[in-house]
């Protein structure tokens, strides 16, 4: 838009801009709904039903009687109901027409057919390997459950063998010891023993030495050989009865053993020597065994014994 400047009586003018059209239409549009409105309230009001109005007129001058009241009107009898007609049936779909099966190719159904084959087979071998790999998974359980069986009943074992040997070793030890006490106790009786035949010895030798410086002759008469045919018998009888001999007697001839005995007047046994051997190591040692077991020996008739006695003893003359 070009703006004019115009100087009258020294003072600008400007032309006044030029209204737009939409204003114009705006005010046209709410003047024409507006008569719209007074129109449509017109007719509104035009069709609506009057309103009976009733009034009686009284003149004081005349009295008349007042008309009746016009009888009521009668009600109007209800309409009928309109019979309902029930709905006509729903017409039946026609039934849908048959297609034929597409026409299938039947190198694509043998090929579809081998894929489903393998994808099966496929399905088949995995559910096999799940299944092998499931049992040897069971399996290996199992067996490392019985190994640790195995090893705990291994376990129990060594500690029964290791508290078996200790209660050997502490049994052995306790036999160690009293067989020590009772070799201790055994030595202790042998040398209480040969204390005792020593003294006795001793006084067989006071005795004897006595008798040789005129003493009153005891020795002689304890020890002079006197004749007792019963003697020498009664003494190797009870050392018959003692020898105690396992080996065999079924050997050629009678193997005899021959022994020196020396003894003390109560019949106790000093000492054994061996004269002559039957050849038997064993026998021997049965014979020498069983005349130390045999003190003291029997004596006399009238008391009195034979300091040293020689006895032989035949194997087969056993009892």
């Amino acid at each position: 838009m070009t703006t004019a400047t115009e100087t009258t009586g020294g003072s600008p003018y400007r032309v006044p801009r030029r209204e737009s059209g939409w204003r114009a239409f705006a005010l046209a549009i709410g003047m024409h709904a507006l008569l719209f409105v007074f129109l449509w309230g017109g007719i509104n009001w035009q069709n609506s039903e009057p309103v009976a109005v009733e009034a009686e007129v009284w003149d004081l001058s005349t009295q008349q009687a007042a008309p009746k009241a016009p009888p009521p009107e009668p009600e109007p009898e209800p309409e009928p109901e309109p019979v309902r007609t029930p709905p006509p049936p729903p017409t039946p779909a026609p039934p849908p027409e048959k297609v034929a099966p597409p026409k299938v190719d039947p190198e694509i159904a043998l090929k579809k057919e081998r894929e489903k084959k393998k994808a099966e087979k496929l399905a088949a071998e995995q559910e096999a390997k799940q299944r092998k790999l499931e049992e040897e998974r069971k399996e290996k359980l199992e067996q490392k459950k019985l190994e640790d069986k195995k090893l705990a009943e291994k376990k129990k074992r060594d500690e029964e063998e290791k508290q078996k040997l200790a209660e050997e070793k502490e049994q052995a030890e306790k036999k160690k010891e009293d067989e020590k006490k009772k070799e201790l106790a055994k030595k202790k009786a042998a040398a209480e023993s040969a204390a005792k035949l020593e003294k006795q010895r001793a006084e067989e030798m006071r005795r004897i030495l006595g008798s040789a410086a005129g003493g009153t002759g005891t020795a002689e008469k304890s020890t002079a050989p006197k004749s007792d045919s019963g003697y020498k018998a009664a003494v190797a009888a009870k050392i018959k009865s003692n020898i105690s001999y396992a080996g065999s007697q079924d050997v050629p001839g009678n193997p005899s053993a021959e022994f020196q005995i020396t003894q003390l007047p109560t019949g106790e046994i000093i000492s054994v020597r061996k004269i002559k051997s039957s050849g038997i190591p064993a026998y021997d040692t049965a014979v020498e065994n069983a005349i130390a077991k045999s003190s003291p020996l029997p004596k006399k008739k009238d008391g009195t014994v034979e300091r040293e006695i020689t006895a032989a003893f035949k194997l087969k003359d056993l009892p």
